[in-house]
């Protein structure tokens, strides 16, 4: 109990210790097995250090994944092989990814757990089959584009649904039968599928289905697809080190200058998202997806059959969306709930 005259204990947040402790760790570990050698790796590396501190704060906080920022600057700008550069992206996301779950889990901000058990374990056995079998194949330009085109329709139709009549958000998904855990390992196996090719994918195939379809609020929705990643890509991080051991060379100076960089930014953004309206979230998925097009557009080489099958996937997925978001089985009816904050809970029977 607090005597007069004293001034009251300032209570430091338990975000801030958990999202400190996991810096921490990570930078003492750092320290511990680079010592010295770090800083001229850090000095030789640090543009992809610096591309990181924008891709951990998104990969922590948003749907799209770390891998959405550094694949197409690593690329482009920094001129890294587009193998290397997916390699990096499993490696980065290993670490900042994982930080930003431990801190999502430590301080209980609302998940699906559900979906992130069905589609996580789809979403590995997805990615191993993609890395080992199908990555090698599948002309990389060509999956830059059919993921960019994923995500024009998921912009579209979020355009869509924020104008929808009635439109209510789910705290949870509203019905958990034989019929919607088949529909999220669906989903998670197709997201490990893309993932493995495109370094990311599985957060931003499980949001659709979440929030489209669904009706899963965002302040839920991402948080869930950033777990969900954070394992798919441990896994695929674990398949190119045991399986396909390309993880060597510049690849490892590159996950070693950039690691201590998303063991703050990640957790940071999932923080931020945390603190955002649905609303807003919504917004910054939409910026992001434009700079995706402007990107894919200035940097891929689009021939008459890349553009033809970009536009066929376009008006493929946009139709998958909008049927999502017209479907009401899963929007609040009659007993529709009442919001607090951003996301809806049930009224108690016989509230006003």
């Amino acid at each position: 109990m607090r005597t007069p005259g004293n001034p009251p204990r300032t209570r430091i947040p338990k975000v801030v210790v958990v999202n400190s402790a996991l810096a921490g760790c990570v930078w003492l570990v750092w320290a511990l097995v680079w010592g010295p050698r770090f800083l001229d790796i850090l000095q030789a590396n640090w543009p992809v250090a610096l591309t990181m501190v924008f891709g951990s704060l998104i990969g922590g906080g948003t749907s799209e994944g770390g891998g959405a920022v550094s694949f197409p600057v690593m690329t482009k700008l920094l001129h890294v092989p587009a193998d290397e550069a997916r390699v990096f992206t499993f490696a980065i996301q290993s670490v900042g990814m994982t930080a930003a779950s431990i801190s999502i889990l430590a301080c209980r901000v609302p998940i699906e757990r559900r979906v992130v058990v069905y589609g996580s374990a789809a979403g590995v056995v997805g990615v191993f089959v993609s890395a080992v079998y199908l990555a090698p194949l599948v002309p990389l330009p060509m999956v830059r584009v059919l993921f960019t085109m994923l995500l024009v329709a998921l912009a579209v139709a979020l355009l869509l649904q924020l104008f929808q009549r009635g439109y209510r958000r789910n705290p949870t998904i509203p019905e958990w039968t034989a019929r919607e855990r088949a529909l999220v390992i669906g989903t998670g196996f197709a997201g490990g599928l893309l993932s493995g090719v495109a370094g990311v994918g599985e957060n931003c195939v499980m949001f659709l289905l979440l929030v489209l379809l669904f009706r899963v609020s965002e302040k839920v929705s991402t948080p869930t697809t950033v777990i969900m990643m954070t394992v798919v890509s441990l896994a695929a991080f674990a398949t190119h080190v045991f399986v396909i051991g390309d993880f060597t060379g510049a690849v490892v100076d590159y996950w070693v200058a950039a690691s201590p960089v998303v063991a703050v930014g990640a957790p940071l953004g999932a923080w931020i998202c945390t603190r955002l309206t649905p609303f807003t979230i919504r917004v910054i998925l939409f910026a992001l997806i434009g700079s995706e097009l402007a990107s894919t557009l200035l940097f891929v080489p689009f021939t008459p059959l890349l553009t033809a099958l970009s536009l066929t996937t376009l008006a493929v997925f946009t139709t998958l969306c909008v049927a999502f978001i017209r479907t009401s089985r899963y929007a609040a009816g009659g007993h529709a709930p009442r919001e607090v904050g951003d996301v809806r809970t049930p009224q108690r029977s016989g509230a006003p």
